[in-house]
């Protein structure tokens, strides 16, 4: 009886640990597991060596160093990014992540820390300069994106003829310069870093859709991870940092203090 009874205590302790060791969270073992769209120039993207780089991607080493902390980037599919983050899999959504009401209501989110908005490009060439002259046209965008959001919230929604969702915005991208696409929503930042590595290709409409912030979002319930990460990232903006990297990315200081 002893025996079986030790069997079945070996197998409730390794099913346990199978648990653990399949979750992202943070447990106290000092590591970090961040969710990133790897494809979102210029906050987290892969480089010429696919390794992946980005303002977003310095700006959590830097405030994980902070913390005491190691992190490990985790490129997931945007569309489902709560779900990866409510499962344990990732301890945290930071890449270009835009604060929302509804996404208020599925994760803790850190003080905004970059301001951004949703544009739209067009071909450099392209005759439209306003968000008017997108009726009768085809647009595309990221799925479930804040690009979604804001183009559904536009009296210019109902006026194209269609728009078509990507599972990330370089794919987007590309359909526009084929000429598939008459236009493509998408965030300032990330349109501004293309039109800086590709100059004549894109150009933006004169309007924007809507004004945004960025955020880092955490599983609710873990209010104390967020204060740790809050006053981590309030240190490296009072220490000078969060300026050097905006600098090296942006050119500028961008960061909200």
């Amino acid at each position: 009886m002893k025996r079986r009874k030790l069997g079945v205590l070996l197998v409730s302790i390794a099913a346990v640990a199978a648990i653990s060791g399949c979750s992202g969270s943070d447990n106290g073992d000092g590591k970090l597991v961040i969710g990133i769209d790897d494809k979102f120039a210029p906050m987290g993207f892969r480089d010429e060596n696919n390794e992946i780089v980005g303002f977003d991607i310095d700006y959590a080493k830097a405030a994980a160093d902070k913390m005491g902390k190691e992190v490990t980037f985790q490129p997931i599919d945007w569309s489902a990014k709560e779900s990866e983050l409510n499962s344990g899999r990732i301890d945290m959504i930071w890449n270009g992540y835009t604060i929302t009401d509804e996404r208020k209501e599925k994760v803790l989110f850190t003080k905004p820390y970059l301001e951004n908005s949703q544009v739209v490009v067009v071909p450099a060439d392209s005759e439209l300069a306003q968000l008017s002259d997108l009726a009768g046209k085809e647009v595309g965008l990221q799925s479930l994106s804040s690009a979604a959001d804001a183009l559904n919230a536009s009296p210019i929604k109902d006026e194209v003829a269609g728009v078509s969702e990507f599972s990330d915005n370089v794919l987007a991208l590309t359909d526009l310069k084929s000429g598939r696409l008459d236009g493509v929503v998408i965030d300032e930042v990330v349109a501004r870093y293309y039109m800086s590595i590709e100059p004549d290709t894109y150009k933006l409409l004169d309007e924007s859709l809507a004004p945004e912030q960025y955020g880092v979002g955490i599983k609710k319930g873990n209010e104390e991870l967020l204060d740790e990460l809050q006053n981590a990232l309030d240190e490296l903006s009072s220490d000078g940092t969060a300026a050097e990297i905006s600098t090296k990315w942006f050119g500028e200081d961008k960061v909200l203090n």
